[in-house]
């Protein structure tokens, strides 16, 4: 066992976030009340998460560095891949339509109701895509203010910058390799894969790793390694949402059953299922994407993608791609406690139940 604790390391994570927004508050409060509601779905979109981000950052740090010479500093750090994170959710759920995250209403849906509740003149869901287009780009711009400021050296920071920037431009290109092939209407396996490597995979663990070392002052070696290791788990973490997406239980994602099946999403799994079940099935899952379905309709396209053998493929990848991180990990050069935490991050980013 380790002295890692999770939950305390969220609760310090959140109040850091927390204090933060309380001083972006203060600058935007002459602003008025517009600018204050903008703050206060900004909280919202902050709270709550597993915060994978964060911890891989954190402990990234410490496969270098055992010891933190500034946890109060790293935290800042830790917290602005999550301020990086809410940005892309706010924006994704406007792309995608979404009605909801983690149980709560998207953005752009909550300021849309905001509009239509006060009796505003024109069109509540532009005001609400206003919104949430606003509050991602501020909040985005708020990760790099917070990196930047986080006070650990200034030539390490500066070169966390640099592969912050490699990270953004990785996710929000990946975003839009996302919504190109939705747009088309069909992707196969490879380009689904790339999609997923840049949209989630490197910024969910590799990137956070290679920031979190850097302000440890890592050297090249050493950011080769956590990729190694971070590379194929951030791909396993996205495959096991991809199938969260389908399968995952409305109580535990906070999205309706079968979202990514309603909005459209060309997955791995959806493509392996296309390649594998007869043309009226594949013909039948392929209309289906992208339209309003009922829980029997969304039931018996998860029958189809179970027949095709897509299901058990994409679990066994998710094992093999385990299986090659964590031996990567076992060969690495970083110190203990990390080699064991980064273990249990593993688990705990792959093993999330549909």
């Amino acid at each position: 066992m380790t002295s890692w604790d999770g939950s305390a390391f969220r609760e310090r994570l959140q109040k850091v976030l927390d204090g933060f927004l309380d001083e972006m508050a203060g600058r935007v409060a002459p602003l008025g009340p517009d600018a204050a509601a903008l703050l206060d779905q900004a909280r919202r979109s902050v709270s709550g998460g597993k915060r994978f981000r964060a911890a891989f950052c954190w402990w990234g740090y410490r496969a270098f560095q055992p010891q933190v010479e500034d946890e109060d500093a790293l935290l800042r750090a830790c917290a602005a891949l999550e301020l990086l994170h809410a940005s892309a959710l706010v924006h994704d759920d406007y792309m995608d339509a979404s009605d909801t995250r983690r149980g709560r209403p998207a953005t752009h849906r909550a300021f849309a109701s905001a509009h239509q509740e006060a009796g505003w003149r024109g069109d509540p869901e532009q005001y609400g895509a206003a919104a949430a287009i606003l509050l991602g780009d501020l909040l985005l711009s708020w990760s790099d203010e917070l990196l930047r400021r986080c006070g650990l050296p200034a030539d390490r920071v500066a070169t966390a910058l640099e592969l912050f920037d490699r990270c953004r431009t990785e996710v929000i290109t990946g975003q839009f390799l996302d919504v190109a092939v939705q747009a088309r209407g069909r992707a196969d396996v490879e380009a689904a894969m790339t999609v997923l490597r840049f949209k989630s995979a490197k910024y969910s663990i590799e990137r956070p790793l290679h920031i979190g070392a850097a302000l440890a002052g890592a050297t090249p070696d050493v950011l080769r390694e956590l990729t190694a290791y971070g590379l194929p788990l951030g791909e396993a973490f996205q495959l096991r949402d991809d199938l969260l997406g389908v399968y995952g239980d409305p109580a535990t994602t906070g999205k309706p059953a079968g979202d990514d099946l309603v909005e459209g999403k060309r997955t791995v799994l959806v493509a392996l299922a296309l390649d594998g079940v007869p043309a009226a099935d594949a013909a039948r899952l392929d209309a289906a994407l992208g339209s309003p379905l009922s829980t029997d309709d969304v039931a018996g396209l998860r029958a189809i993608i179970d027949a095709s053998g897509a299901h058990t493929h994409v679990e066994q990848v998710i094992d093999d791609l385990v299986e090659l991180s964590l031996a990567k990990l076992d060969a690495s050069s970083f110190a203990e406690p990390a080699r064991q935490v980064l273990r249990e991050l593993a688990s705990a980013a792959t093993d999330r139940k549909v």
